[in-house]
């Protein structure tokens, strides 16, 4: 925050006890509320109906290839990083309708999208890595062109609750992807939880209209300019504390120039082609439609559902795959994520968020495969 004055606009201090008066407005103003809970040994996304539904107390620990849950000192809320769940399941299904088809009286088919019912979603805890990741999908589906409609449908009327974080894990590098710690733009709310001789705590900033009349209704004493040293302090140790980091100098045109380099052919003798990857990535869209009709003939759907670039059939065309050995798809995946997403959508496809290498079965990383390629190859001016 450097030496000028934290504006303490819309913002307020809210004691631990009250902490689930934001949960509650939050239902009560008609939003279904998501956010963190424990299930099935993970961190996962889930209706949160009140405080007592969060991970309090809990942590999780991430390593290349390994996940687990352990108990914190304390009763943290939002102590933990992330896990395998992404907020896009909420906003790009894994699987959705987009087509019946049918016939009339007459016997002439008959094609109707489906009555989409909007949902209007409360996001409660999202990182900063977390709102970048949303922000590029916005771009994917809503301003590349081509606007998605069940992900808008979605999208709208969208509230999102930020937390800065606290607590980085092994596999964070968000600060290299400039998406975090601190969540700096897209929130309705962001919170950051203090815990320390003073207390339990939550320091809530509303950064929009909607947040501002949602905080409202919460209890709470005015913020001053100590809150948010404070909180500039937290964002700090966790910046000085990731994990791992990427150098994303010149990327793009390193990996475009990079297509014979020999580490391509060591990370295929790795990958497993699980798609373990992308499906935990919360930024990648890739996917298959699929039809279904009903025995009789007298009706029939057209679904999406998610697939991945990592799938053999996925580059089929004419009965074979363009890209047939897993070298080709790693590297497809890799490439396109660094360096053909800003050709596409002017950004990188990567938010630092580390799913990818925690949730590897034999714990591939690319922040590692990306500095071994970058080894001895010759770097744009």
């Amino acid at each position: 925050m450097g030496d000028a004055a934290p504006d303490t606009t819309d913002a307020k201090v809210v004691a631990r006890a009250d902490f689930g008066a934001l949960i509650d407005a939050l239902w009560s103003t008609g939003y279904t509320v998501i956010g963190p809970t424990v299930a099935d040994a993970t961190i996962t996304y889930d209706e949160v109906r009140s405080e007592a539904d969060l991970p309090q107390g809990w942590t999780d620990v991430h390593d290349a290839g390994a996940y687990s849950l352990q108990r914190r000192k304390d009763e943290a809320l939002f102590g933990y990083v992330v896990g395998q769940a992404t907020w896009k399941r909420y906003l790009y299904p894994p699987q959705s309708v987009l087509l019946h088809i049918g016939r009339s009286e007459s016997g002439a088919l008959t094609f109707s999208e489906p009555d989409l019912q909007p949902t209007q979603f409360a996001f409660l805890g999202v990182r900063g890595c977390e709102m970048a990741a949303i922000a590029i999908q916005d771009q994917v589906f809503l301003e590349s062109g081509y606007r998605d409609r069940t992900y808008a449908e979605r999208r709208t009327g969208l509230l999102t609750i930020a937390i800065n974080c606290a607590v980085v894990g092994r596999n964070c590098f968000c600060v290299s992807m400039e998406t975090g710690p601190e969540c700096t733009t897209g929130y309705d709310i962001v919170v950051t939880e203090i815990i320390d001789g003073d207390g339990h705590r939550f320091l809530c900033h509303a950064g929009s209209p909607d947040g501002a009349e949602i905080l409202g209704r919460v209890p709470g004493r005015p913020a001053v300019s100590d809150d948010f040293y404070r909180v500039a302090a937290i964002v700090a140790e966790s910046s000085a504390h990731m994990g791992r980091s990427m150098d994303t100098n010149n990327i793009r045109d390193l990996l475009h120039d990079s297509f014979e380099h020999p580490e391509w052919d060591d990370v295929a003798g790795r990958c497993l082609a699980c798609t373990n990857c992308t499906l935990v990535c919360p930024t990648c869209f890739c996917s298959t439609t699929e039809d279904t009709a009903s025995l009789d003939g007298a009706e029939a759907v057209r679904s999406r559902r998610w697939d991945s670039c990592f799938t053999l059939d996925f580059s089929a065309l004419h009965g074979s795959p363009v890209r047939a050995s897993t070298k080709a798809r790693y590297r497809q995946w890799m490439t396109h994520k660094l360096a053909g997403w800003y050709d596409q959508f002017g950004t990188s496809g990567c938010v630092g968020c580390g799913r990818c290498i925690t949730w590897c079965p034999v714990g591939i990383d690319i922040t590692a495969e990306a500095a071994a390629i970058r080894e001895g190859a010759e770097i744009p001016a």
